[in-house]
């Protein structure tokens, strides 16, 4: 009778989420922020603020500041997941246009890439994205392609640094991986995707204490080598070594003390390379499209 009513628990919790949670991705765009130039500060917010979901990220982080609206934006690419306006590509007809975004898919192949035990990719398009709208961001001269591509590469430079986002092909990436969290009263039992992507913390961070947050973590972790593309997806890929509790509980692997202390030290760590990584590759991309400069 136990183990149907552990069961029964596991089965109602809700569906996995699908990225680091809001509260990972703010951290890691006010952490970018920081390494901005003012003038890529200037012209990120002049680009987001012709985002036809302006208004809403200044209602959501209560704020007009540039640098509340970048990390509201940051969400964007997930808030999209449950939003009529948008479709699932390949899955639904498209909706209707909105001015000033150049398609309304929800890209959810975007946010993942996976990897056989050879190394091989053998589904979805992380990484090829990240460096196809680096290079757009670039080269266009386009509006509504800059303040469409800016949250998407914002978003999916945080995604390439959570270690289940370049997962093993076959698992979805730990979203079929049920797991016994006891830590969270709440959720106790849960899949491994989910556990990772709520390690930043509560997904309403916002305002001072995530400027706290991002402020401890600045702290206690060092800058990364800013490397590239492949060089992030291959450290996270590497890390899912240890993104995997080992230790048997009732019905399934448990969160142990240890596992909980090592994978959260993980997710600090990717969050502020994904940080430090971003700020510098939209202030290579800004500074070449400063004032004067030809995209």
């Amino acid at each position: 009778m136990r183990q149907i009513l552990l069961a029964l628990l596991f089965f109602a919790v809700p569906a996995p989420a699908s990225a680091w949670n809001a509260a990972g991705h703010r951290l890691t765009a006010v952490i970018a922020w920081q390494q901005l130039s003012p003038t890529t500060q200037t012209a990120i917010g002049k680009a987001l603020s012709r985002h036809p979901d302006y208004a809403r990220w200044v209602d959501r982080s209560h704020s007009s500041q540039d640098v509340d609206i970048f990390a509201e934006a940051a969400t964007w690419p997930d808030d999209i997941r449950n939003d009529p306006r948008f479709y699932d590509d390949g899955r639904e007809p498209a909706t209707p246009a909105l001015p000033g975004l150049t398609d309304t898919a929800r890209h959810k192949r975007w946010h993942y890439v996976d990897l056989d035990a050879a190394g091989q990719v053998k589904a979805g398009e992380l990484d090829t994205r990240i460096e196809r709208l680096s290079r757009l961001l670039r080269s266009t001269g386009k509006k509504a392609e800059i303040s469409n591509a800016l949250p998407w590469l914002t978003h999916l430079v945080a995604d390439i640094h959570q270690p289940l986002h370049v997962g093993r092909h076959g698992d979805e990436g730990g979203n079929e991986v049920e797991i016994e969290n006891p830590f969270n009263k709440r959720l106790p039992f849960t899949n491994l995707h989910v556990y990772w992507d709520d390690l930043p913390g509560p997904p309403w961070l916002r305002g001072k204490r995530l400027q706290q947050n991002a402020a401890r973590l600045l702290e206690n972790h060092p800058a990364p080598r800013q490397g590239n593309v492949a060089l992030w997806r291959d450290e996270s890929h590497r890390l899912l070594a240890e993104a995997y509790p080992t230790t048997s509980g009732s019905l399934r692997p448990i969160v142990t003390e240890d596992f909980r202390q090592r994978s959260r030290a993980i997710a600090e760590r990717r969050i502020v390379a994904a940080g430090y990584r971003l700020g510098r590759l939209l202030d290579d991309i800004f500074g070449q499209r400063g004032p004067g400069k030809t995209p």
